[in-house]
Parts: structure tokens; sequence; C-alpha cells
């Protein structure tokens, strides 16, 4: 579990440098300006850290999974060598999805106001910039949005399924709550991202109003600045490293002084 969190955290890092400097920028002075190649730049950067995220949650929602259903067989079945796999497999699908996406991009021509209603290069606003065809990038990212965000979101749906039907079977009601405990706040995670995903790229409402930006802002800045709070006040072992570091450094803080 860790593992993946130490995954998921490069992957927030990475999607939350990119958007918020500038959309601070935007904020401050009214607007601001980009290239076009910064403005590609920063639409890879996020929707391959989007897509990675959708993969790295999914990986996390079967480690959960081995880990509640099969619990003596996890150490067999997740063991290393999986994970490592399944970590590079998360990058790489990611990355490589969204270069296909940029590369059809690069073929649209672009003319008219280059003004984006939009606080990042969002795959929305770039294409209402176009005066070209844009049906075939909007068929393969449709495709794309099927195998990233749709059929993830339906494994992590399956795997929460199968959790909760053993949870049920639980005898002791403690065993129970003891045990959702540990996947509630992955769940919550997961519930977010993914609903304001398929909100916005499988299933948009026409047209990029406010209430898309609303939905953009909740998955790049609200998940990434949730996904450490929750991950540490519903986990008990991170808490107590914690406070063994408060204690720790309080008891030097006399000999530093």
């Amino acid at each position: 579990m860790y593992f993946f969190l130490s995954h998921l955290s490069v992957c927030d890092f990475l999607f939350s440098s990119n958007i918020v400097p500038n959309m601070m920028h935007i904020t401050l002075k009214g607007g601001s300006t980009i290239s076009f190649s910064g403005c590609l730049i920063q639409f890879y950067i996020f929707a391959s850290c989007t897509a990675t995220e959708c993969y790295l949650l999914t990986v996390m929602s079967f480690d959960r999974f081995v880990a509640i259903c099969a619990p003596l067989h996890y150490t067999i079945v997740v063991n290393s060598k999986l994970c490592l796999h399944l970590a590079i497999w998360s990058w790489l699908l990611g990355f490589l999805f969204v270069l296909i996406t940029v590369l059809l991009i690069c073929q649209l021509d672009f003319c008219g106001s280059m003004t984006i209603d939009h606080f990042y290069c969002d795959f929305i606003p770039m294409l209402e910039l176009s005066c070209s065809d844009v049906s075939p990038v909007v068929l393969e990212t449709f495709f794309f949005a099927i195998v990233i965000v749709l059929l993830p979101f339906l494994a992590v749906l399956g795997s929460y399924v199968s959790i909760f039907w053993t949870i049920i079977g639980i005898p002791s009601s403690t065993g129970r709550k003891k045990t959702f405990s540990t996947c509630s706040s992955h769940l919550l995670v997961v519930g977010t991202y993914y609903g304001s995903l398929l909100s916005i790229y499988l299933f948009p409402s026409g047209g990029h109003s406010k209430n898309i930006k609303m939905l953009s802002l909740l998955y790049t800045l609200g998940t990434p600045l949730l996904n450490p709070l929750i991950y540490f006040f519903r986990n008990q072992k991170i808490q107590r490293q914690f406070s063994r570091f408060s204690v720790f450094k309080k008891n030097i803080q006399p000999i530093l002084r």
C-alpha cells in the first residue's frame, strides 16, 4: 500500500506543479499568455498524470481487494515484482495514450481568437480554437476516455463490490468496522476523482461552462490536496510515526538550544 501511495504522491506533485503556478498567475494578473508549444506541454503533462492516477487508483483497489478478500494469499499474489510491474505500466500507459492525442492535436489548424477560457490548457478549450475538423480527435479521445477512465472505474467498482460482500460476511461488528476503515479513504478519493473525470470527458454537458471549470478545479486541485490529508488521518500507522517524530523533536529541542 505504501509503495503505491508513494507513486500516487509523485503523480499528484507533478500534476499540481504543472497547473497551480500558472493558475495563480492568471488569477492575480487577470489573465496570462502561453505559447502553443507550452500549451501542448502543459496539456500533455497534466493529462498523462491524470491517466496515470486513474491506473494507480485501480491498482490500489486491487491491492485492497486481495488484502481483504484473500488475506492468506496476499504476500504471494501482491509481491514486490508484481507491484513494480503494475506501477511501471501505470506510468507507461498513461503517458503513451496521451501522447497519441497530442500528436493528433498538432495536426490541426488553429485560427481566429487564440483566447482560452480556462485556467489551464485543457482538451475541450484547445479544440474550440481549431478551424479544422476535430471529429477524429474527439472520437479518439472518447475511445481513450473509455480505456483510461471508464474501464478502470468499473474495475474499481467491481473490486469494492467484492470487498463489501466480504465485509458483510465478517461475524463481528468490530472486525467489519476495522476492515471497512482500511478502504473507505481510498473509496472517497476514487469517488471524487472518477466522478469529475467522467462528467467532463466521457459524458460532457456541451460547451465549456463554469460548471466544467468547477469540476476541473475539483480534480486538479481538490484531489491532490485531499489525498495526503485523507490518507494521513485515516491511517493509524502514519499517525503513530508522526507522533514519534513530534516527541523526538520535542525531546531534542532543549539540546539544540
